[in-house]
């Protein structure tokens, strides 16, 4: 089991940047690809970015964005600290939403569900 941790988010003017981090429990972090999504008020979460395990051995390492932040956003992570990263760069008002980080035991997938573990979301607002 994955217990996951968000932090980072806040308000932001468009054109600025922000660095969500998610802090994962349990000695199998690397085996999980992770997932970020985020939902918007009156709006169904959505996928924004994800990352392979290291166990997914044919494409170790890739990361998959959605169209609407590709460019603008980068994930990575560091499995020695446990820690998935989302850099959010030349940020737009529409990607004001909750930010949620999710964990799927399988391979990479786009669909939320097939992540088995969610955090409790963090809030992005992006305004002037």
């Amino acid at each position: 089991q994955v217990q996951l941790v968000e932090s980072g988010g806040g308000l932001v003017q468009p054109g600025g940047s922000l660095r969500l981090s998610c802090a994962g429990s349990g000695r199998t972090f690397s085996r999980y690809t992770m997932g970020w999504f985020r939902q918007a008020p009156g709006k169904e979460r959505e996928f924004v970015a994800g990352i392979t395990s290291s166990g997914d051995y044919l494409r170790r390492g890739s990361t998959y964005y959605a169209d609407s932040v590709k460019g603008r956003f980068t994930i990575s992570r560091d499995n020695a600290k446990n820690t998935v990263y989302l850099q959010m760069n030349s940020l737009k008002p529409e990607d004001t939403a909750v930010y949620y980080c999710a964990a799927a035991p399988g391979t990479f997938s786009y669909r939320d569900y097939d992540y088995n573990y969610w955090g409790q979301g963090t809030q992005v607002t992006v305004s002037s």
